[in-house]
């Protein structure tokens, strides 16, 4: 038996029925039926994992808990955080990961505000908190991101290590509604993880979304302030052993007061080369 301290949360895991899981970012239409994906919810244990927060690893459990501080404040600014954060978070994933060089290709803001904003095309940028048990990338959208992104270098670049790592931190104020949770990567198997496909109009992204399993091991750091990040891996072209793609998804915390605040939090995507 665990002493470890936890909570009780819903987490829209998604059904392995033999069809795969899709999202329309555009009126397809009512003869398109998709296969919606978070359609299997399971109330799951959340630990707390402040207690043990210096021992994850990126390469293990698939995220970490690290100290980060920042003057910058001008978060309802996105060319100055392009402009000036921007180069703070890549030189700080550069160092935690060890890479030769760290590439920022694009960030969220999450915030309930930004609900009706989910699944539009044009609105990357400003989303509401993601309830949907997911990993960014697979191996073939891992490689296509750097090839769209990167093209004149991307060939020479695969042929080496490429990760990529999510940057998340609070804004504000500390986290105290819709946490984000992760799946320990050493309580999964790889076969949880289903293949979803996004459509848009012009092409076809693909991410993973998970299947339930009891063994299942969330983590969520309960109270995040501005000064901690987290580092989440969704992609590793390395195939030895180590975390290769981290689920993870926001949850309804039921210890959250009714008058908090809503979370408001940024989330970089960077690409990190070996």
């Amino acid at each position: 038996m665990t002493s470890e301290a936890f909570v009780r949360g819903t987490f829209n895991y998604t059904k392995d029925n033999g069809v795969v899981p899709e999202i329309y970012f555009y009126d397809a239409g009512p003869d398109v039926k998709p296969h919606d994906p978070g359609d299997d919810p399971h109330e799951m244990s959340v630990f707390d994992g402040w207690s043990r927060a210096e021992s994850f690893s990126l390469d293990r459990e698939g995220f970490a808990l690290r100290a980060f501080r920042s003057t910058f404040s001008r978060f309802d600014d996105d060319e100055a955080i392009q402009r000036e954060f921007y180069p703070q978070v890549e030189a700080f994933v550069r160092d935690q990961v060890d890479a030769r060089r760290v590439h920022i290709f694009d960030h969220t803001i999450r915030a309930k505000v930004n609900k009706d904003k989910q699944t539009t095309e044009d609105s990357t940028s400003r989303r509401a908190p993601v309830l949907l048990v997911h990993c960014d990338y697979t191996p073939h959208s891992g490689p296509l991101r750097v090839r769209q992104v990167l093209p004149d270098e991307a060939e020479a670049l695969l042929s080496r290590r490429v990760a990529f790592y999510n940057f998340w931190l609070p804004l504000r104020h500390r986290v105290e509604e819709m946490p984000l949770a992760m799946c320990d990567v050493t309580s999964a198997s790889p076969g949880d993880l289903l293949r979803m496909l996004l459509r848009y109009r012009e092409r076809t992204g693909e991410i993973y979304v998970m299947r339930h399993a009891p063994s299942h091991r969330w983590w969520y750091f309960p109270h995040m302030e501005p000064h901690h990040a987290l580092l989440l891996k969704t992609y590793d072209s390395l195939t030895d052993g180590r975390a290769r793609f981290m689920a993870h998804s926001a949850f309804v915390d039921p210890t959250t007061p009714a008058d908090a605040p809503m979370r408001e939090s940024i989330e970089i995507r960077t690409m990190a080369f070996y």
